[in-house]
């Protein structure tokens, strides 16, 4: 499993997503605690499901083309 990879982009994740959503909060005039309290809940909430998902797939086998985590299978190329 490419844990480091992984690490580092939830690193980014979750300070971007808790900015986005307690911004949201505060921004449609919620108070300021109550915003940062909604934004560290949902964003350690929304970036822990997504990993929870990525991992069971990763272990099915399952690629998927926009994470990169599993080697694009090699197809022998077609001469003409």
């Amino acid at each position: 499993m490419p844990v480091k990879k992984w690490s580092v982009q939830y690193a980014f994740a979750i300070p971007i997503t808790f900015l986005m959503l307690a911004g949201i909060q505060y921004w449609k005039g919620r108070g300021l605690a109550y915003s940062v309290e909604f934004g560290i809940l949902w964003s350690l909430a929304s970036v822990a499901l997504f990993a929870v998902i990525r991992v069971y797939y990763f272990r099915k086998g399952m690629h998927c083309t926009v994470c990169n985590d599993l080697p694009e299978e090699t197809q022998p190329k077609q001469e003409t």
